[in-house]
């Protein structure tokens, strides 16, 4: 196996990890995966010298071509997760407003000072 082979490879599992129906249960299982193959591929990447041969530019550029759909799914998984995590803040919010409805008032109302002796 030559050396882009190994590279293509990884970015090919790492493309079908994210092609996968990602829902909020396995989210983290997926983020965990996607990582390692990152890192995976991020070793094989630093080992990769010129001169190239006509075999390893062809696969060069379907790498390129794989790596730009792999970052638009990285991209948009990482939206949805901020999209989440705004919406787990809100609901904090709104809960502890249910809970306690009077938490941000700042007033002095029922003061009352007596000026008869």
């Amino acid at each position: 196996m030559n050396r882009l082979q190994k590279t293509y490879k990884v970015t090919k599992q790492l493309e079908e990890v994210l092609n996968e129906n990602i829902n909020g249960k396995d989210r983290n299982a997926v983020i965990e995966q996607v990582n390692h193959l990152v890192e995976q591929r991020g070793d094989l990447l630093s080992e990769i010298t010129s001169p190239y041969s006509e075999e390893e530019k062809q696969l060069g550029k379907e790498l390129v071509k794989l790596n730009e759909q792999i970052q638009e799914k990285m991209n948009n998984l990482f939206d949805d997760l901020k999209v989440e995590m705004k919406q787990v803040k809100k609901q904090k919010k709104s809960n502890r407003t249910y809970v306690n409805p009077y938490e941000n008032v700042k007033t002095m109302d029922g003061m009352y000072m007596d000026s008869k002796k």
